[in-house]
């Protein structure tokens, strides 16, 4: 499973933007998309996932302010991100996993794309 990540950018505190991740390969092996994000120096953390029946699950850190979806073919997976804060810059990945929140991420990682909460 190959990914490419999109739609990051500069946002100021309390603003909003949407990433896009486009799936291919063998996308009969996922049972879940997951979006990631990582800042310098921590360990890549998953913050939303939407498995194929389309159940979401967040990490508490932002729960209620982003959501993920998808598309109905599976091959394109959004995540809106509301009432965005600084903590949330990171440079956001998507990739294929197994439908339980711990499952590994198994897919070829993608560039990601930079998300910056300033003002």
């Amino acid at each position: 499973v190959q990914v490419v990540e999109s739609g990051g950018g500069l946002v100021q505190p309390g603003g909003s933007l949407r990433l896009s991740c486009v799936a291919s390969g063998s996308l009969f092996k996922i049972n879940a998309m997951g979006w990631y994000r990582q800042v310098p120096g921590k360990e890549r953390e998953l913050v939303a996932q939407i498995t194929i029946e389309g159940v979401t699950r967040y990490a508490d850190s932002v729960q209620g302010r982003f959501t993920i979806s998808r598309t109905g073919d599976k091959i394109t997976t959004y995540l809106q991100m509301n009432n965005l804060e600084p903590e949330d810059t990171a440079v956001y990945y998507c990739n294929g996993k197994g439908s339980a929140w711990w499952s590994a991420p198994f897919g070829t990682w993608g560039q990601g794309t930079q998300v910056t909460v300033s003002s």
